[in-house]
């Protein structure tokens, strides 16, 4: 397969979204697969909308995320500089070029002459109001004015923008990898705006220059392009580049969990889980916005979890490594239908990721997380707890708490399970097994459980009755790992203590 070089192409106007993260994943896992390059480059083009610190969560996301940029503003390249804004003084030998042709024009209209424009097209029932191939022969460009009074404007300087001519009657097609061939009539298009009257270039110049002097050889970006697709195509079509247009995937929507509509920031608000990969601190508002990876959620199980929203491998299996995406992946198994963010999903990945991680990680985290409440437990003793709960637990934050009974000797018991299963069958088969422990050497979850069936069977009590009530006895809930072996670890003294509490 021939290397590629794809880039993403954020803003910084706040947050990543969890959907722009996912866009990165599939530019990065095409690189990879084919010996390529990955490219980032910062469209800051719109100056107004810039947000202090959004470029470098940009950056930390990515990097928490585990997707190695091979250019970037922060690791130069080939083609730097990779801000937008650090390239200002490229984009307009492109305008002029296109001027030039006959491709492009300059647009000398105030605010107020558009507003009127819109209204008078509302008045006249024209359903989506927009300047193009007829309208602006009514507006002040260099199509409608003499050729001297056009220069004498300019000269004078006065504000103008330069907007693409878009042919009247002409059918613009786009071969999509995911969506296969999309085409667009060209009076559906608008005459979009080039150069901005502050000298910046909009978005679709500065795009598509950047992505033919950068050697772009597939755009993947979210579906919300797609419109602007055609303008991007006809750029390409009148600089001269169209042999060397990339190939183009637009990529399904991320849906709201219920399959109705976009996913939102506020969606993430009210469903009280993450839309963001890492938090976000709003400097001007104050708001903090919840990331995936201050909710607990591991980068490789939220990796997978993207991965696989609009992507599947076309098997049964779920659990990829980045590796293993990268030897998997393909644009041609992209979906086209959104894929709804079902965030249980992602929770579950997380769970069996816990699952694969090793005891000794985990016991690592544990200790650190019990050193700030005082406690300390050995080694060997931290990672026995682990591997009993690990299946047990849906993030790494919740282990501390989730141990509690392993270091702290129950104060309170659960009432509603206390009153329904302590009775005088529990207490008889605690007092015994606590006086047949006191006298045992080989305190062993075997040896402990040993003594508990002989102490039920010689009474006629079945175990299955009294069960439930010994757990309550030793951790005060009701549900968790193999008694025997919580036991095992917390030792005999302890194990003698507790029973000693409730009998």
């Amino acid at each position: 397969m021939t290397p590629v070089r794809v880039r993403f192409a954020p803003s910084p106007t706040g947050p990543l979204h969890i959907g722009g993260v996912r866009t990165a994943l599939y530019n990065y896992l095409l690189a990879k697969k084919t010996g390529g390059t990955m490219i980032l480059r910062i469209e800051d083009t719109d100056q107004t909308r810039f947000v202090p610190g959004a470029e470098e969560y940009i950056k930390e996301a990515l990097e928490w995320i585990g997707i190695t940029l091979d250019e970037s503003p922060w690791h130069g390249g080939p083609h730097a500089p990779y801000r937008q804004s650090e390239r200002k003084p490229m984009y307009m030998q492109y305008a002029m070029q296109l001027l030039e042709s006959g491709n492009a024009y300059y647009a000398f209209d105030t605010s107020e002459e558009l507003d009127e424009m819109r209204t008078r097209l509302e008045a006249a029932k024209v359903p989506d109001p927009k300047y193009n191939s007829i309208s602006r022969m009514e507006m002040k460009n260099s199509i409608t004015m003499p050729e001297d009074e056009v220069k004498a404007w300019l000269e004078a300087g006065k504000p103008y923008v330069i907007r693409l001519k878009v042919p009247r009657k002409e059918e613009v097609r786009i071969n999509d990898l995911i969506r296969g061939w999309v085409m667009v009539h060209s009076s559906t298009l608008d005459d979009k705006v080039l150069m901005k009257s502050d000298g910046m270039p909009t978005y679709h110049l500065a795009n598509v220059v950047d992505d033919y002097l950068m050697k772009i050889t597939h755009v993947i970006r979210g579906e919300e392009w797609l419109p602007s697709a055609p303008t991007h195509v006809l750029l390409y079509k009148f600089l001269g580049w169209e042999t060397s247009m990339p190939q183009f995937a637009h990529l399904p929507l991320l849906l709201k969990p219920d399959g109705n509509g976009k996913l939102s920031k506020r969606d993430g608000d009210m469903g009280g889980y993450p839309v963001f990969p890492i938090e976000w601190n709003d400097k001007a508002t104050g708001a903090v916005f919840m990331g995936f990876r201050e909710s607990g959620y591991l980068p490789e199980a939220t990796l997978n979890f993207l991965s696989l929203l609009g992507w599947n491998p076309g098997t049964q299996e779920e659990i990829f490594s980045m590796e293993k995406l990268i030897e998997t992946f393909t644009v041609e198994r992209i979906g086209k239908s959104g894929s709804k963010f079902d965030i249980q999903k992602a929770k579950w990945f997380n769970q069996e990721y816990l699952k694969m991680m090793p005891n000794e990680t985990m016991a690592a985290f544990l200790a650190a997380e019990l050193k700030k409440k005082g406690v300390e437990l050995e080694s060997s003793k931290l990672v026995r707890i682990c591997a009993l709960l690990k299946e047990r637990v849906m993030f790494l934050k919740d282990l501390p708490n989730e141990a509690t009974y392993f270091y702290q000797t129950p104060t309170s018991y659960d009432a509603e399970l206390w009153a329904a299963k302590w009775n005088d069958e529990a207490k008889l088969v605690a007092t015994e097994w606590k006086k047949a422990l006191e006298t045992e050497t080989n305190f062993v979850a075997e040896q402990i459980k040993h003594h508990i069936h002989d102490i039920t069977e010689k009474n006629g009590i079945k175990m299955g009755k009294v069960m439930q009530a010994m757990r309550l006895a030793m951790t005060g809930v009701g549900a968790g790992p193999d008694l025997m072996q919580i036991i095992e670890i917390i030792g005999k003294v302890e194990t003698l203590k507790r029973l000693g509490n409730v009998v």
